[in-house]
């Protein structure tokens, strides 16, 4: 079994991979480092870990440096003291690392919350991640938007608070409600419980969603820098079926990157590399080759 197997009594070979410990501002990083080649940085949202993108890795490994991380206070990586679980506290640690890892040049691989976080990383490390891989998320401020307002009220608030200390809602809850293809299979549930089975660990769960509105000046700072961006490659993999983030953004994003590629994930919920892992393993792997053909990348007319 690997230490992330043992450590969190999950089954033989549902995580078969090798890790790392590194301190970057004062946490203690947990980290995969698989495969050799170009550098995938992969960097998960709420209440996720390094395990959501162990399709990708088990796939690309062959070709590819797969780095996946946990953040400060999910999956086994350890926040410092005082840590206030913001996603600004999270860029900056995550900035450190990438310095102390000696990245260069690597593409990014982000969903949900590791958009912002991963983007405002490589915005204050420049060169160190230059492409980028984008699943559902998002990179500005969306005070107003009653479509973000409600859940970052209801779980960002106190009933919010008390389900993510009682319940770890967030796994328990949301994760299984977003889910589109099928259920979770409760070994996989498991194994996103185990590293929040403390409520005391479920702080970030929390924060992150109160972070949607309350992270403004945060997000703000990325949106007036996403230009310093135009020209690099980008891929977004899309779902039709998700609960947080609509086709409203990403019309944002092709806006902002008219030449970004789209791949759009059918029948698909907000956690896609859970739910479509090796779909979405396929997709980068057709993209990461440089001169791949693109005819059969939708159109955004056609994403409806």
């Amino acid at each position: 079994m690997t230490h992330a197997e043992q450590a969190l009594g999950l089954e033989p070979g549902s995580f078969p991979f090798e890790s790392h410990f590194r301190t970057a501002g004062g946490a203690m990083v947990h980290y995969v480092d698989e495969g050799h080649g170009p550098t995938l940085f992969m960097v998960h949202g709420n209440p996720t870990w390094s395990f959501l993108y162990r399709h990708v890795i088990g796939a690309l490994r062959p070709r590819y440096r797969c780095i996946a991380i946990d953040l400060p206070g999910f999956g086994l990586s350890e926040p410092p003291d005082r840590f206030g679980f913001r996603p600004e506290d999270h860029a900056a640690i995550v900035a450190t690392l990438l310095a102390e890892l000696r990245i260069e040049g690597a593409t990014l691989v982000a969903h949900d919350w590791g958009g912002p976080i991963g983007l405002a990383a490589a915005l204050a490390e420049p060169g160190r991640l230059t492409r980028f891989a984008l699943g559902n998320t998002w990179a500005w401020p969306v005070n107003g938007d009653w479509h973000f307002e409600w859940f970052s009220r209801l779980m960002g608030g106190p009933l919010g608070r008390v389900g993510a200390r009682r319940w770890n809602l967030f796994v328990n809850g949301v994760m299984v409600f977003s889910t589109r293809r099928g259920s979770l299979t409760e070994a996989t549930k498991q194994a996103y419980r185990a590293p929040l089975k403390n409520p005391a660990r479920r702080t970030g769960t929390h924060v992150f969603p109160a972070a949607i509105t309350g992270s403004r000046d945060f997000l703000r700072g990325i949106e007036t820098r996403l230009a310093e961006l135009d020209g690099r490659d980008f891929l977004f993999l899309w779902p039709d079926g998700d609960i947080a983030f609509r086709n409203a953004e990403l019309r944002r994003w092709r806006s902002l990157y008219p030449a970004a590629q789209v791949i759009p994930l059918r029948r698909c919920g907000h956690y896609i590399f859970e739910e479509a892992g090796q779909e979405c393993a396929d997709a980068l792997a057709r993209w990461l080759v440089p001169g791949t053909p693109g005819d059969d990348v939708p159109a955004l007319s056609r994403l409806k």
